[in-house]
């Protein structure tokens, strides 16, 4: 019988679970390796089976309700005679009673090394394939990567190779290596499986059974079937170019505008005005008269000109009242700064639902609720509770947190990260996340996509549309709620359940989305990103000013999968005419204190030059500024000789020093086109990360550890290698 009728039988009878026979029949079809056995439906079939059944043998209860076999005791393993046979048939008669169907003989495989594989179905993200230790480790261990469907060769072998236990995957205590095409062939069949049977809810092979020789069977199967509706609200996608027109207006209302210090009503306005915002501003607020000089309008509808974006502050219960006269006046787009809606329960949520409902009846577009606000530097407009003004740049930031989002634009201003836009999503009623993603896909000055997520609206579309920006522009993300607590934490947040974080990572993974651990991590990608050529391969060079450093940046490179490059004979014997006999002659590059920068920028060239050099961290060398600060504050303290102009003076010959120093560094990038970053001696208030030099495609990234700089540089590796892989 082929799968088509399986699946139809089942259905008919209305029966949610394929015996095993019938599971491990339906994965044959799709060429995954199953155990051979036989199916008798009484005991009398069983003992006329004699020569034909080889011992030891393996029986089984078979019957559709009979998906925990072991745990009723309904499997029976070594089984060594006829007789032996007969016995255990009957014990698994009375074990399960009116559930058993038959039984299934199968012969006793042995082998050392068992995985599992399955399939099953995420209300989010849809079908996913799953892999990994399996027998009695699958719970215990929990060693199992996953990937969404469908899942092509290449996926597999990275599925396979990216389990915690690989050494079983090798030649294992006598035994040979498993199949690795087999395996593949179990990954690919469930994804084929997925893709064209929508009835399959869940399977789960385990163990894959791998024996001495290496040959992989499965040798216990389940198959449910079941409804693969995926569980999302909804809600419309948004055209990119209303995006563009929600953070490009050119004239805002501000509803609920109050004088009132630190008020949301005052927070908003003073920002944008003293931001030095273009556009014209209304102040909106039913009392009427003045604030801070300017005209308060009762209502929005008494404002004589056009007005591009409302800004709302006013309390929730008073919104929806709000829709007629906003469509009366024509506005297309609100910026919804006021909580009390689906954050705060059923009430909250069926509140923001009406309002989506009427907004969407009269064509207004809500960004929020529950939002900290917008900026868009390009417009010179800073619409956020916190008063911070990054300048123009090429990263788009979008956070569920509006207090997280905020803080990384201050952030961003500090290290002179430049910002093309940011949004606090809010609780996303309206405008979600996918569809900024989709916005920043066609925005030609969105460079580096940043986002801090705790859920997603719409699982499968949020990673496609992840996968085609990656191919353009990369795209960093921090996820909230990556724990049992954080999950809960999410929810009372944002009013949404945050998904299984193991298939989020998933669809990252498959995206070739960049992955942050925290969120210093989000700008400092971003800056690397924005400012440094990808990565040919992960192979690194060091230069340093002290070996204790040396050694701690090449252990961080060996954790997070960067080598630390043997140096050729060739290199060493050219570095040997600038550096002193007692350097390091190897990787990292001790540069025994030298300060000449000169010499510097020359082994810098020479190993940029190097074939088997993809990029170079320098420690130390920019950062002596802040150093001899120091010294020259300890040298006027105690010598009349030295004075305050002398220090000034001194310490404005270092500050240009230094920059012309990460000048000839954007250039040799420009040169070659490999990443060099740069780690600071010292810092201070005024040092930055990113330093523009006019005029260079590049920028010089200088982080404040060696631990930011390795980060940064492995995570550009793998989504440079994630952008090869996928062109293949």
């Amino acid at each position: 019988m082929k799968y088509t009728e399986i699946i139809e039988k089942t259905v008919m009878e209305g029966r949610t679970a394929l015996t095993e026979a019938q599971a491990k029949q339906v994965l044959k079809d799709f060429g995954i390796p199953v155990v051979e056995e036989q199916v008798f439906q009484s005991i009398d079939e069983l003992k006329d089976v004699k020569a034909a059944c080889t011992y030891p043998a393996v029986l089984k209860g078979l019957g559709s309700r009979l998906m925990h076999k072991t745990e009723r005791g309904l499997v029976a393993l070594d089984i060594k005679n006829e007789e032996e046979l007969i016995e255990t048939a009957l014990m698994i008669k009375e074990r399960a009673g009116n559930d058993l169907e038959g039984f299934l003989l199968q012969p006793m495989l042995k082998g050392k090394r068992e995985f599992v594989a399955g399939l099953f179905f995420d209300v989010q993200f849809g079908p996913v394939v799953m892999f990994g230790l399996g027998g009695i480790f699958t719970e215990a261990l929990r060693d199992v990567v996953f990937r969404l469907a469908p899942v092509d060769k290449s996926q597999a072998i990275s599925m396979i190779y990216e389990i915690q236990g690989t050494k079983l995957l090798d030649a294992f205590r006598g035994e040979s290596s498993p199949d690795i095409d087999a395996l593949v062939k179990v990954l690919t069949g469930l994804s084929e499986i997925a893709m064209s049977i929508p009835q399959v809810r869940e399977i789960d092979i385990n163990p894959l059974l791998v024996s001495p020789d290496g040959t992989v069977t499965a040798v216990d199967a389940l198959i449910i079937l079941g409804d693969r509706k995926m569980q999302q609200e909804a809600l419309h996608p948004v055209n990119p170019s209303d995006i563009g027109d929600l953070i490009y207006p050119r004239s805002i209302a501000f509803i609920g505008a109050s004088a009132e210090l630190s008020k949301w009503g005052q927070l908003m306005f003073s920002n944008v005005i003293a931001g030095k915002y273009t556009g014209k501003v209304y102040l909106v607020n039913p009392r009427g008269g003045e604030i801070a000089g300017r005209k308060v309008y009762r209502r929005i509808t008494e404002i004589d000109e056009p007005v591009d974006l409302a800004v709302i502050t006013i309390p929730a219960e008073r919104v929806i009242p709000l829709i007629d006269e906003l469509s009366q006046k024509r506005v297309k787009n609100v910026l919804l700064i006021s909580s009390g809606f689906s954050e705060t329960g059923p009430e909250g949520k069926k509140l923001e639902n009406d309002l989506v409902d009427k907004a969407r009846e009269a064509g207004i577009l809500i960004l929020g609720p529950n939002t900290m606000g917008i900026c868009n530097p390009y417009a010179s407009l800073y619409c956020t509770g916190t008063h911070v003004r990054p300048k123009p740049g090429g990263t788009s930031l979008v956070a569920q947190s509006g207090n997280l989002g905020t803080q990384l634009l201050a952030f961003a201003e500090q290290e002179g990260i430049g910002i093309r836009a940011f949004a606090g999503s809010g609780n996303e009623a309206m405008i979600t996340i996918e569809d900024c993603l989709e916005g920043f896909e066609v925005d030609e000055l969105t460079k580096t996509v940043v986002l801090y997520l705790e859920s997603v609206k719409n699982g499968r579309r949020f990673y496609e549309a992840a996968r085609r920006v990656g191919m353009k522009k990369p795209v960093i993300v921090l996820k909230g709620g990556r724990t049992e607590a954080g999950a809960a934490a999410a929810a009372s947040h944002t009013g949404a359940m945050a998904s299984n974080i193991k298939v989020f990572e998933a669809a990252c993974t498959q995206a070739g989305i960049v992955r942050a651990d925290q969120p210093m991590d989000l700008l400092d990608l971003s800056a690397a990103f924005a400012s440094l050529p990808l990565p040919r391969g992960n192979r690194v060079a060091i230069l340093t000013l002290g070996g204790g450093w040396g050694v701690v940046a090449s252990d961080l490179c060996n954790e997070n999968g960067l080598i630390v490059q043997p140096l050729s004979q060739r290199i060493i014997e050219k570095i040997n005419n600038w550096l002193p006999p007692f350097w390091s002659h190897a990787n990292p590059v001790d540069l025994v204190a030298e300060m000449n920068t000169d010499i510097h920028m020359a082994i810098a060239e020479e190993l940029l030059q190097w074939e088997e050099c993809d990029a170079i961290i320098h420690m130390g060398i920019i950062g002596r500024k802040v150093m001899i600060e120091g010294v020259l504050d300890s040298t006027i303290a105690v010598d009349a000789a030295y004075d305050l102009k002398f220090k000034e003076d001194s310490l404005e010959i270092l500050k240009i020093y230094e920059r012309e120093l990460v000048a000839k560094t954007v250039n040799l990038m420009g040169r070659y086109h490999k990443p060099v970053i740069g780690v600071y001696l010292l810092t201070d208030e005024t040092t930055r990360t990113v330093i523009e030099i006019e005029g260079h495609k590049y920028k010089g990234i200088v982080f404040a550890s060696p631990e930011r700089a390795v980060r940064a540089l492995a995570k550009m590796y793998r989504y440079a290698q994630w952008i090869e892989e996928s062109k293949n």
